[in-house]
């Protein structure tokens, strides 16, 4: 007789943990509900998840599968074997999810009453098989017990050792290792590529050529530092908030919380670290530069709990979180504000947030969507986005013009008319970025992509150059 086949859910044929997403999900739809948390889970973790479940809706179709755990087990139903889903979940979870494979014979899952983890779940196995038995799917130590009455195992995404755990209590069937994790895998979850932005605190420095006063420089490295720890804290918190959003889009799907690579769980413990290590960094910096960090982090949870679903707010946004890393420059080396470099920060970030939002509904575009998910655009929309984008663009431009005619240009500037050059370079940088947004090139954060593109770069060291030689010659 050929054994029944039972599956666990949780961390094996998907990915992630349902009671973290439903508790995230919840935490992004109805923030006040999560107070409430403590209360549930006082009553029982069987409540707790039925509460969590009434409150939060999913989409089976948008959750990371274990794709090779799915071809075996649709081997394992095409040579007529009986397979059961039984899970901690919730039952109305487990249901949605069976119901979106159409793979499970049976569903066993949580009620209201019972927690179907760990021994409940052996006893309630083995009192359904007791005259046929079983084998059990299974990824973790909480899975032991029920492998204790199961006939076979099937490890799947064990840690190192739970294989010989498993094989201590019963036959091994089957094995599908944990995926790689590695040092690279946590530079995405922080997206230290991303910390080049922050390089933005150091421009009110260069802009004033106070090259030579290293107290300033010291106080922007730790700045730098601080602003990059606490910007990773939020980067970790939208990708928690944005799961199912994340899943449905061609390239974010593959981060590493919307893939399951890493559980949710490890995100919601670093963030608070990276979060305390930030603002003790900026404290030691001074207090005018924390509390222009406390207001970038106030406006980016503020971006990341609504802003960013609201048409154009969520690019005016984007583009003060920008302007508020030079503000912050400004605070950290003791320095004046300049209104011109405020001006060109401004109509400048607007123009790639743009950018970036083009590009986005570019790429969705060719999926056959007609509405960005989890954006207050659509598909449509884009090109009067570009427009838009490209005219701050030359604003910026003119911006710069209209500072290389000031009489600050002639107190910092030797040889001011040599400085004009410097317009065809922006000029040329502004109409390339949109030519590569258009061209469907801009797979990036748009200062993330400049840095990684020839021309862009180019176009920067001439920039750079103009200025050199404006200032010595």
């Amino acid at each position: 007789m050929i054994q029944p086949l039972v599956v666990d859910l949780d961390g094996t044929l998907i990915h992630t943990d349902m009671l973290h997403e439903s508790a995230l999900k919840v935490l992004r739809e109805r923030p006040w509900a999560t107070l409430l948390i403590p209360l549930w889970l006082a009553q029982g973790k069987a409540v707790l998840k039925q509460r969590l479940a009434d409150r939060s809706r999913f989409d089976p179709g948008s959750l990371p599968y274990n794709e090779e755990l799915l071809t075996w087990l649709q081997q394992q139903k095409d040579a007529g074997r009986k397979l059961v889903l039984c899970t901690a979940s919730h039952q109305s979870i487990a249901q949605a999810i069976a119901d979106h494979l159409q793979l499970f014979d049976e569903v066993m899952a949580s009620d209201g009453k019972t927690n179907l983890s760990g021994p409940n779940k052996a006893e309630a196995l083995a009192a359904r098989f007791v005259d046929t038995g079983f084998d059990y799917v299974g990824n973790s130590d909480k899975d032991l017990p029920v492998w204790t009455v199961a006939h076979r195992a099937i490890v799947v995404n064990g840690a190192e050792g739970l294989g010989d755990k498993a094989r201590a209590v019963c036959d091994i069937e089957h094995e599908i290792p944990l995926r790689p994790r590695g040092l690279l895998t946590w530079l995405h979850v922080i997206r230290a590529h991303q910390w080049l932005k922050n390089l933005l605190l150091f421009i009110p420095l260069i802009a004033t050529h106070e090259f030579s006063d290293l107290s300033s420089w010291l106080s922007l490295t730790l700045a730098f530092f601080a602003f990059s720890l606490c910007a990773s804290a939020v980067y970790i918190t939208n990708d928690l908030l944005d799961l199912e959003s994340d899943r449905l889009h061609p390239r974010k799907r593959f981060r590493p919380f919307a893939s399951g690579l890493l559980p949710a769980w490890q995100g919601v413990v670093l963030m608070p670290v990276l979060l305390a290590a930030g603002l003790a960094i900026a404290l030691w910096v001074n207090m005018a530069f924390l509390q222009w960090l406390l207001v970038y982090l106030a406006l980016t949870c503020a971006y990341s709990f609504g802003l960013k679903r609201l048409v154009l707010v969520d690019c005016l946004t984007l583009a003060m979180l920008y302007t508020l890393r030079i503000i912050a420059g400004t605070a950290a080396a003791n320095l004046d504000l300049s209104f011109w470099l405020l001006a060109e920060s401004v109509f400048l970030f607007l123009s790639l947030a743009f950018v970036k939002r083009y590009a986005e509904l570019a790429l969705q575009s060719q999926s056959g969507e007609n509405k960005a998910h989890g954006r207050g655009y659509y598909i449509s929309d884009a090109p009067l986005i570009q427009t838009l984008g490209v005219t701050s663009g030359y604003v910026a431009v003119m911006v710069l013009a209209l500072y290389l005619n000031s009489d600050e240009v002639l107190e910092l500037y030797r040889n001011p008319t040599v400085v004009w050059a410097a317009i065809p370079f922006m000029l040329f940088w502004i109409s390339w970025m949109w030519m590569q947004a258009n061209r469907g090139n801009m797979h990036d954060d748009p200062l993330v992509f400049a840095v990684k593109d020839k021309a862009s770069l180019l176009a920067g060291l001439g920039f750079a150059l103009v200025l050199v030689i404006g200032s010595t010659a």
